[in-house]
């Protein structure tokens, strides 16, 4: 029981320090990368540059690391359902004029004033025209041309 705590301590102390690590700068030498911390079998691996938590012991032949599964691509993956899983939920209340609560409501900008569509179709308008006019132009010099 104490082994598997220490374990899933280490495992969840990784996958908290890991971006941390990362993001550090790098470690000055290979004695520095890695952590040690006791365990009942053991010691427990912490690599500073990637993460990875290793359970080593000590064997007939020498030492023996072996690398922990990590679970955080699961945690990611997960993460990712639940906010495609939540967007369609805030769709779905806004679909039916239902508030959302302030903690959840999306950011939207608001809705263009009539004179501000005016003033969008204005300039549309304006944009159509001369594209029309340059075709018109290119038309007339090339029929000039031939």
């Amino acid at each position: 029981m104490i082994r598997r705590g220490a374990l899933l301590f280490a495992a969840g102390y990784a996958l908290l320090c890991a971006p941390a690590f990362a993001q550090g700068t790098p470690p000055d030498n290979e004695e520095s990368r890695f952590s040690f911390f006791r365990a009942e079998d053991g010691y427990l691996r912490l690599d500073g540059r990637t993460g990875q938590v290793s359970l080593c012991t000590k064997r007939q032949a020498g030492w023996l690391c072996q690398a922990l599964p990590e679970d955080r691509a699961a945690f990611e993956a997960e993460i990712a359902r639940l906010q495609l899983e939540n967007a369609a939920l805030k769709k779905e209340v806004l679909s039916r004029d239902l508030p959302l609560p302030r903690e959840a409501t999306p950011q939207r900008p608001p809705p263009p004033a009539d004179r501000e569509v005016n003033q969008i179709i204005s300039v549309i308008e304006n944009v159509w025209r001369r594209l029309v006019a340059m075709i018109q132009s290119v038309q007339r010099d090339l029929l000039r041309k031939s």
